[in-house]
């Protein structure tokens, strides 16, 4: 039995909720967002538009794993309308850099080149420099009102320069702990 699944997801003010078939559907000021559900699992929204609950159709393993997932993917969106999701990332290393221009995202990282990310739609970036331990650090925040597509934009922006591991250069997620090794050995 699912866990997760029992727990009603309950729908804050200004997010509207809607059934349609085998997709559930949220909307408020910030966007739109669908979630598709499998025929094995029951999406009910209450009488007043409060509350929504996830129910499997019988009790077997898979009707059980598609309702704990129904049911958090369903809440993510109802999350995400509400206040959006955030990721923020570090950029650390001497000559490493973050700017935006316009709403591009533009990173500069020991490669030939500057890259230049545009955000797909629903995304944002912003930036902003802090100190820390005498060196200036860029963080990079990406929010949107997506969950998945919030975490693929920063996945996509961590593979550009992933930490290293001997100065700890690189790209890294805020609160990512980065395991150091010790460099060559003076003999």
């Amino acid at each position: 039995m699912s866990r997760i699944g029992k727990q009603p997801i309950k729908v804050p003010d200004g997010v509207t909720v809607n059934i349609t078939g085998q997709m559930f559907t949220a909307k408020s000021s910030k966007g739109e967002l669908k979630v598709p559900f499998s025929e094995a699992v029951e999406v009910k929204v209450s009488e007043d538009r409060k509350t929504v609950t996830v129910a499997p159709v019988s009790k077997t393993d898979k009707n059980s794993a598609l309702w704990g997932l129904t049911r958090a993917l369903i809440s993510n969106a109802v999350k995400g309308l509400h206040k959006q999701w955030t990721k923020e990332l570090e950029i650390r290393g001497v000559g490493y850099r973050a700017l935006l221009k316009g709403k591009n995202l533009d990173i500069q990282v020991g490669h030939s080149h500057p890259v230049v990310m545009t955000p797909p739609h629903g995304i944002s970036f912003e930036v902003a420099q802090e100190s820390l331990e005498g060196q200036t650090i860029h963080v990079i925040k990406v929010t949107g009102i997506d969950k998945q597509l919030v975490g693929d934009v920063s996945a996509e922006i961590h593979a550009l320069k992933p930490p290293e591991p001997y100065k700890g250069k690189g790209i890294r997620y805020r609160g990512e702990y980065v395991r150091r090794k010790a460099g060559k050995a003076a003999g």
